[in-house]
């Protein structure tokens, strides 16, 4: 029964402590509790007890701080409890919880010491609140005080703590970071500390090309600044006087399934196993899929010896142009004839689009004018140093120019952003033509485009898809890199966004493409291979003691030392770990494409977080049927290159 001047609003049982730093918690170390929100003498306590004397609710004994502004309940005999076996603590100042009674140590009866860790904090003096990451454990929150100490985190066993934040919010008002969803900065309802909006949070600036850019020029020192925001942020947010704020706390819909409750506690991956990478396909092996009329077939299988070997040099300028979606699979020689013819006519109407701007007129054409300029400035400097865009004067630069220049009118709500010449330079050095290189461009561009938009939401959601898998792989490097400001994975953008085009040395680059470029064994085989990179890298990061400067200029200094060929290898085998584990997240099994991403949203929308990106083209061209009359041929501004026998290599 209630006494008067109090009232309890909120009770959940099946809450927990796991009282053990191991990462398997035994029976001992789980104690068993309730928690309450309780109104009492016109404030509001968050209450936690174990079983054993959370029944009767009247008797809840509530902190007080002293005058000195210390713990009522200190005792400096207590050890200072480690949680390092959860990954997302490592970023939290964490302290013992001190137990509210007039006994200052604990003694031996395990009764007693469960009662020792009950706690009760006044809504007032909470700071903030954060969310487990969802998949992997049991769902639970960890609460930071305003002196700067965190409580013992609450594990729901049984779910509840979207409900609880819920009771909360008519209390308080939670702030959520934009940047960490798990995050929440707690202040009174009346508070207007929030005008200092959380969009300075944003790792990534409103102008992708200005982030795009700072990322390929300089990972390091651009990932450096962007942690160094949002260290700055949480400084100065939780001043306690600010102005502005808002009253909306972004709760999920109640029919959102508990993160973390339906999954199981731990994932256990088997044993990694041996992998062994094949002799490249040669010209002979692929003649032997032509058939009478130049269809290809069995395709299935060319396509599983292309991942497991790569092409071979000679071969690469024909076989591109089918992983690339400019010829299909299917179609017989003379339709790809016709295609070809075809697709000939639509480049060179589209570059005339361009070529026919007077310079008057581009005067008044910003957009364009600025297309223009970044473009040549990107070119200039692109594989100067490999021998087919090397000297003055070369016509690879002039083609590699018209080709991104004509892009812009081929996708006109994207045009150019800084990065795409990368992904160019390599294709026009195997076809050595002007429209083909076009054409498996545009078809490589339908991968990636993502990465080029401007609100940076695919780059965001491979980020974070690549954290789930490598927390999967390997929780301890996780634990690792979030113990040193690291956890967010933002040193691997340029990997993701140029698919590792400036980490391998050039011939690595192509072996490296045209594997992903088959979609075997399933899409976000890329991912995989930042998870290999890290793999590799992972005794030396944990090990020599790096810092997160150190991190990063480490991960920095990888840029040409790489083996393809190692680390493609290491990537299926952590392929193959994963799926051979039967209790794998589902999350994990859509990154992986073994399941259909959940709801309607297509593999590659960019809108929901989990959504794997597909690494092969989902429909060929279409193939044009064979002309009565012959198509016109094209003007002389159509540059061949000459052969060179040794530019493939």
């Amino acid at each position: 029964m209630e006494r008067p001047g109090y009232r309890v609003v909120f009770e959940k049982g099946s809450v927990y402590l796991h009282t053990s730093a191991k990462k398997h918690q035994d029976p001992d170390s789980l104690i068993a509790g309730v928690i309450r929100v309780v109104e009492k003498d016109n404030d509001v306590f968050l209450h936690w007890a174990p079983v054993e004397e959370a029944g009767d609710s009247t008797q809840i004994l509530f902190s007080k701080k002293d005058s000195s502004g210390g713990d009522s309940c200190t005792s400096e005999e207590e050890p200072t409890f480690d949680p390092g076996y959860e990954p997302d603590w490592a970023v939290i100042s964490t302290v013992r919880p001190q137990p509210c009674h007039s006994e200052p140590t604990r003694v031996a009866e395990r009764s007693s010491s469960q009662d020792s860790w009950a706690f009760s904090v006044s809504l007032g003096e909470l700071k903030s609140i954060r969310r487990s990451k969802p998949g992997l454990n049991w769902a639970y929150l960890v609460l930071v005080t305003q002196a700067g100490g965190s409580l013992p985190a609450l594990h729901f066993h049984r779910g509840g703590t979207r409900a609880l934040l819920r009771v909360l919010s008519r209390y308080l008002l939670l702030a959520s970071s934009p940047q960490d969803s798990r995050l929440y900065l707690v202040f009174p309802h009346d508070s207007s500390a929030l005008s200092n909006s959380f969009h300075h949070l944003q790792l990534f600036d409103q102008d992708s090309s200005n982030v795009v850019s700072r990322f390929l020029q300089d990972p390091y020192s651009t990932t450096f600044s962007s942690f160094s925001r949002v260290t700055n942020f949480f400084r100065g947010a939780l001043q306690p006087h600010l102005e502005g704020a808002s009253s909306d706390f972004p709760l999920p819909p109640d029919d959102e399934p508990e993160p973390g409750f339906e999954v199981i506690s731990c994932v256990e991956l088997g044993p990694r196993p041996a992998v062994e990478r094949a002799l490249p396909v040669t010209e002979e092996e692929w003649a032997r899929h032509v058939g009478p009329e130049g269809c290809l077939q069995q395709v299935p299988e060319l396509k599983a010896r292309i991942f497991s070997g790569g092409l071979s040099p000679s071969l690469r300028r024909e076989a591109w142009k089918f992983l690339l979606g400019y010829l299909s699979w299917e179609g017989s020689a003379e339709e790809h004839k016709a295609h070809v013819r075809e697709k000939t006519d639509e480049y060179f109407r589209m570059k005339l689009q361009w070529k026919s701007v007077s310079p008057e007129q581009e005067r008044r054409n910003s957009l364009l004018h600025g297309y223009r300029s970044l473009i040549e400035r990107d070119v200039s400097r692109t594989d100067r140093t490999n021998r087919f865009y090397e000297g003055p004067e070369n016509p690879g630069l002039s083609l590699l120019n018209d080709i991104l220049l004509t892009y812009c009118m081929y996708h006109f709500d994207l045009g150019y952003v800084q990065g795409m010449s990368d992904l160019l330079s390599p294709i026009l050095y195997v076809t050595q033509n002007e429209v083909d290189a076009f054409w498996c461009f545009c078809g490589f561009m339908e991968l990636v485009h993502g990465n080029f938009e401007e609100s940076q939401e695919t780059m965001k959601r491979q980020l974070g898809q690549l954290l789930l898998l490598l927390r999967v792989l390997d929780p301890p490097l996780c634990d690792f890199l979030d113990s040193q400001d690291s956890g967010s994975l933002c040193f691997c953008f340029r990997w993701l966004l140029i698919w590792f085009k400036r980490e391998f040395p050039f011939p690595d680059v192509l072996r490296l493409w045209e594997v992903l470029w088959t979609g075997l064994p399933g899409p976000n085989l890329h991912l995989l291979v930042a998870c290999a990179i890290l793999d590799m890298e992972r005794d030396t990061l944990m090990l020599s003691g790096f810092g997160s400067n150190e991190i990063l200029k480490h991960i920095n200094e990888l840029t040409m030392k790489l083996s393809v060929e190692d680390v493609l290898t290491r990537a299926e085998a952590l392929y193959r770990q994963l799926t051979a584990c039967r209790e794998l997240p589902h999350n994990v099994q859509e990154v992986l494409g073994l399941v259909s991403p959940a709801g309607p949203h297509s593999p590659s929308s960019p809108s929901p977080p989990a959504s794997p990106l597909p690494l092969s083209p989902t429909c060929s061209p279409p193939v044009a049927p064979p002309r009565a009359d012959p198509a016109p041929q094209p003007d002389s501004s159509l540059e061949i290159l000459p052969e060179d026998d040794g530019a493939d290599t």
